[in-house]
């Protein structure tokens, strides 16, 4: 692994200062001191099968689609003897649903045959297993491991470049720029107050500037100022 310095040297530089982004977090974390994944999980290898469903789909039709799921299968081997045609009829109401329902099959069988049917708490094992990239791996390293990661999705996408706080031209960039700009004492929790913010306020078409906590710090220039109607 590059040495920080390097690593970060020529990623874009963010628009706010270090400040206003510990204000940003501040009022977040006070609207939300714990926040947590919308998505319903059992234990960790529920979570690896959400957050992998939920790519392009909403946590609210992956819960959906996962209520009666994880009832039935819960583990690996249960997941097994489940069978593909019975997780892909599970989970048709989501998007993808038959290259998820393969790939359900496919970490399931890696889970067993390579890892004892335990989840692996590193990055570099999770992304071996079909249908887990690196913002699954992170979802769950940072959910069920504790560890201080940084989930990009197209909510904090747009959030970290709407605000001005950690621009970057691919999730990657964004990511290492908000590891790079966010305090220790809000890293934890960080990735979830910015997914919930993208979400619910700053949403894409018709931001709800008028409704946001962190207007004033914001660096978005077409600020909506006040709700249609």
């Amino acid at each position: 692994m590059l040495p920080k310095e390097k690593l970060y040297k020529n990623l874009p530089r963010p628009k706010l200062n270090r400040n206003k982004i510990n204000n940003i977090y501040q009022r977040l974390k006070n609207l939300d001191p714990a926040p947590r994944t919308e998505l319903n999980y059992t234990n960790v290898y529920t979570l690896v099968v959400a957050v992998a469903l939920s790519a392009q789909s909403t946590d609210i039709g992956v819960n959906k689609a996962t209520k009666v799921l994880f009832e039935l299968a819960d583990t690996p081997q249960k997941m097994l003897q489940l069978g593909e045609d019975a997780i892909r009829e599970s989970i048709k109401t989501i998007g993808l649903y038959k290259t998820k329902a393969k790939n359900i099959v496919a970490l399931s069988k890696i889970l067993i045959e390579e890892f004892d049917s335990e989840v692996p708490n590193t990055r570099e094992q999770l992304i071996k297993l079909p249908g887990v990239g690196r913002k699954t791996a992170n979802v769950v390293l940072n959910d069920y491991f504790g560890q201080p990661t940084m989930a990009v999705d197209t909510h904090i996408f747009r959030v970290s470049n709407r605000t001005g706080m950690a621009p970057g031209k691919d999730p990657v960039e964004v990511e290492l720029n908000l590891l790079r700009v966010t305090g220790q004492e809000y890293i934890q929790h960080a990735h979830h107050w910015l997914i919930l913010l993208g979400r619910y306020t700053c949403i894409a078409r018709k931001p709800k500037c008028y409704n946001c906590p962190i207007n004033d710090l914001c660096s978005y220039k077409s600020k909506t100022l006040k709700p249609e109607g």
